[in-house]
């Protein structure tokens, strides 16, 4: 598998990560495999940087720009700002329905879910140690597909809880379409078969001082469903 890489100096690289690879091995990889080519990240980028570290870790359904480290020093160096919450993080994502508020801030802790080990959860019913969990967001554009209402947002999520934004979107009645995960029964748009959530930039410091802005383009598949995102 041929992986972009967006941005390399001699500690940080930036990818391009396609949809439908996961970023490591998981317990469940033995159950659902790793991806495509039953590969991960790290085992692809181990093959050339033998010191690799991962960063931070995207969904196996989300696309976009990720940080890989290329030693423990840059490892720990990216890790404090995303625990500082200095780094920058937009996404794209296509959720189900007209959001009402062109611009707004879910601030809701999320823990697990009751029922399902695999899904988390905001709100009332969610178990287990609570976290604090904040998302912002704003309308793009909304539409209409076949009858279906969508909406298209950028997002900032404030934290970096695990699938943070497709629990807030559920929690707000207006889920990631495409989501097999949290949104299972609603329309998914003809010609869009992965969950549509793309990590489209991300902005962080490196070890020189110099802040970097890296982005990462609309997927094909995201234009191809509705031509006038192409923007």
């Amino acid at each position: 598998m041929s992986i972009k890489i967006l941005y390399e100096d001699s500690n940080i690289l930036a990818i391009n990560k396609p949809s439908g690879i996961l970023v490591h091995p998981v317990p469940e990889q033995v159950q659902y495999g790793a991806g495509p080519d039953k590969k991960t990240i790290k085992d692809i980028f181990t093959k050339k940087y033998k010191k690799i570290e991962i960063v931070h870790r995207l969904d196996k359904e989300t696309s976009g720009v990720m940080l890989l480290a290329k030693n423990k020093k840059a490892h720990e160096f990216l890790k404090n700002q995303f625990k500082n919450r200095t780094i920058k993080k937009t996404y794209y994502a296509i959720v189900s329905g007209w959001v009402k508020n062109d611009h707004d801030t879910i601030n809701k802790p999320i823990g697990r879910s009751p029922s399902d080990f695999r899904r988390r959860l905001a709100g009332r019913g969610a178990r287990g140690e609570l976290r604090e969990a904040i998302t912002e967001y704003k309308v793009l554009r909304r539409f209409t597909i076949s009858g279906n209402k969508f909406s298209y947002l950028e997002i900032y999520p404030k934290t970096g809880r695990t699938h943070q934004i497709r629990v807030h979107m559920k929690y707000i009645n207006h889920p990631v379409v495409c989501d097999s995960l949290y949104n299972p029964n609603g329309p998914c748009p003809k010609g869009l078969n992965r969950l549509a959530l793309h990590a489209k930039s991300i902005e962080f410091k490196n070890p020189k001082g110099k802040i970097k802005k890296i982005e990462s383009p609309l997927p094909p598949e995201f234009k191809k469903t509705c031509p006038a995102l192409n923007f």
